[in-house]
């Protein structure tokens, strides 16, 4: 079952250069999706779209089967949480706490019951003893557990992560893709992560690539890692093959620079399936 089809979207920010072009792409429920692309590629302005925030020029997008419109906006917002790359703009209240409680608030969920899934949401992103804490206290990492426990808390159906890495450092993104990869196991919650982190991608069951406002690649991983030639010509600011062969270096797996596809495909599928 598709969970969101977007079809011949165009869109812009002053009427005249489109910066997306014509993108058409399907998301399955229950699958964990990357939209990848270099600064520019237009891969972020899909998330405000998909929530309603921007209104797009040309083309449609469908969540749960329903056509998103100025009258259904409210509906498909109901079915999708958001998580954006900087936490601190998600923090309304005076502690963790309060913050995780503030959609349900809104939602008007009994007290009793309230405090029964702060807990449980606390619990699942590892934050249980920082709930009397000041959330603008916490660092970077355990901000955005935060931010993760909050829009869990509401029950989305699809949940997006908007760059919600890029401002970590190396075990911040470590933590918290391994906790995506969690909660989309526990689950089985259809989400969409848009990134630059190729752990993220390594992770995912589905890779949408993209280029100055288009779709240029779109499949699983292992078939857009077989493709590096075409990543390069498409002169991205780094292949992700490449970025992939540097970060696995960096965690200590010795790669020559002659090294053939396969092994990167096979070291790609060892860690989304353990092998």
């Amino acid at each position: 079952m598709k969970k969101i089809e977007v079809e011949h979207l165009t869109f812009s920010y002053d009427g005249e250069q489109d910066v997306l072009k014509d993108v058409s792409f399907q998301i399955e429920e229950g699958s964990y999706t990357t939209i990848v692309g270099h600064n520019g590629s237009g891969k972020s302005t899909i998330a405000k779209l998909l929530i309603g925030l921007m209104e797009a020029k040309s083309g449609t997008i469908t969540v749960d089967g329903i056509k998103l419109t100025e009258k259904s906006v409210y509906d498909i917002r109901d079915k999708i949480g958001i998580v954006f790359q900087n936490p601190d703009n998600q923090f309304i209240g005076a502690t963790v706490a309060d913050d995780i409680a503030f959609g349900l608030e809104n939602h008007q969920v009994p007290q009793e019951q309230m405090q029964r899934i702060i807990e449980r949401f606390a619990q699942q992103v590892n934050m249980s003893k920082y709930l009397n804490s000041e959330p603008t206290k916490l660092s970077g990492g355990q901000k955005q557990r935060v931010a993760i426990a909050s829009v869990l808390a509401i029950a989305p159906q699809i949940l997006i992560f908007d760059e919600s890495t890029s401002m970590l450092d190396p075990q911040g993104k470590a933590e918290i893709n391994a906790l995506i990869r969690q909660i989309h196991q526990a689950s089985g919650m259809t989400i969409v992560s848009i990134t630059h982190d190729i752990e993220e991608m390594a992770n995912s069951d589905h890779v949408i690539v993209m280029s100055e406002g288009q779709v240029v690649m779109n499949g699983t991983p292992e078939m857009i890692l077989k493709r590096e030639q075409e990543l390069v010509e498409l002169q991205l600011d780094v292949p992700f093959t490449l970025k992939f062969i540097r970060e696995m270096e960096q965690n200590g797996i010795s790669l020559k620079d002659e090294i053939k596809m396969e092994k990167v495909v096979e070291e790609l599928c060892r860690l989304r399936f353990g092998a």
